[in-house]
């Protein structure tokens, strides 16, 4: 049997990946239990998502810049996950980039979902860049997190067709499934001691 892996999930929005991946620790398909949920938006539905089933949610404020945490807030954010017994980083909808606190602690083993087949469509809004780029083909990315954005060896990836009635909404409708299927199975591979990187590739054994 796969060990249970404590998990730290860091979100910024509605939280329906956290969702996805609470129902299926739930529903026994994933070896793993969430220690802490914790956000930079006070409102956040993925903190009320967290409390509805019984795990610790954790607000703690951003500090002054936009993109990012300021240094003495990292700090704050890797000590709550160090507290909680945190083993793997997850990302789901977290609106700030990852910086060197979190590599100093967490290198290796820190997720993240992307709406598109990277390295294509790096940043925000990906489903939408891939729409209007004109791609036949779009998807979703799992990755580990290195120090640049989008960039992190490459997990697992699902791909979706772009159909010619699609709208941007509708698209990122049918990637957003795709992303709440293989997240929980990147999660699960890593409970299963059976990803190995190498340099940027990551080997499923």
């Amino acid at each position: 049997m796969p060990r249970e892996v404590n998990l730290g999930v860091l979100a910024s929005g509605r939280g329906s990946n956290l969702q996805s991946i609470i129902d299926n620790i739930e529903a026994g398909k994933l070896s793993a239990e969430i220690a802490v949920v914790i956000s930079d938006n006070e409102d956040a539905k993925a903190l009320e998502r967290a409390r509805k089933h019984n795990i610790k949610a954790v607000y703690i404020p951003p500090g002054t810049h936009k993109t990012y945490l300021d240094d003495e807030v990292e700090k704050e954010y890797v000590k709550c996950l160090k507290e909680n017994g945190v083993e793997l980083v997850i990302l789901a909808g977290f609106m700030r980039v990852i910086k060197k606190r979190f590599f100093e602690e967490y290198s290796g083993r820190m997720m993240n979902i992307h709406p598109a087949l990277l390295p294509s469509f790096k940043g925000l809004e990906g489903q939408r860049q891939a729409f209007e780029y004109g791609v036949k083909v779009s998807g979703c990315t799992v990755h580990f997190i290195d120090e640049s954005v989008d960039h992190g060896p490459i997990i697992c990836q699902a791909s979706v067709p772009v159909l010619e009635d699609d709208t941007v909404e509708t698209l990122s409708a049918r990637i957003l499934k795709e992303e709440h299927r293989i997240y929980s199975e990147a999660i699960q591979l890593y409970a299963e001691g059976r990803l190995k990187t190498e340099e940027r590739k990551v080997r499923v054994v």
